[in-house]
């Protein structure tokens, strides 16, 4: 793990981490194991769920349940930042610059899980967008 991912995971242990827990009713769920997308380093153990409420277009709330490395939780910690608050389209255009830029760590290992859970999301916003829940 990169001397980054350790110290936001270190800070993310301190303060607690913030985008964690479910949302009642959401208008999205995304499941890891579902979608057949490995973010997480232990197979088989390794699980996550990432719940998205939508109102009027905007993402009001996104939060997660997972049981996964650190660089993973990272990666969705700061996709719950990216994404709260923004326009369902500018979510969907999220890209691996954005998060390499609020990260700020390019590893390989990093690049993989952001290209996992950039897969995940637009998967679940498209089924949405479609109205397939």
């Amino acid at each position: 793990m990169d001397e980054i991912i350790t110290k936001i995971y270190r800070r993310l242990l301190q303060n607690g981490f913030e985008h964690t827990g479910s949302i009642e009713n959401p208008s999205i769920i995304l499941d890891t194991k579902l979608e057949g997308i490995s973010l997480c380093s232990q197979a088989g153990r390794d699980y996550m769920n990432i719940y998205i409420d939508i109102k009027d277009g905007v993402i009001a709330d996104i939060k997660y349940l997972c049981f996964c490395d650190p660089t993973s939780n990272v990666v969705v910690e700061t996709l719950c930042q990216l994404a709260k608050g923004k326009s369902v389209a500018a979510a969907k255009a999220l890209n691996k610059e954005d998060f390499i830029k609020a990260i700020g760590s390019d590893t390989e290992l990093l690049c993989k899980k952001i290209t996992g859970i950039l897969e995940l999301l637009d998967r679940g916003i498209s089924r949405f967008e479609c109205g397939v829940v």
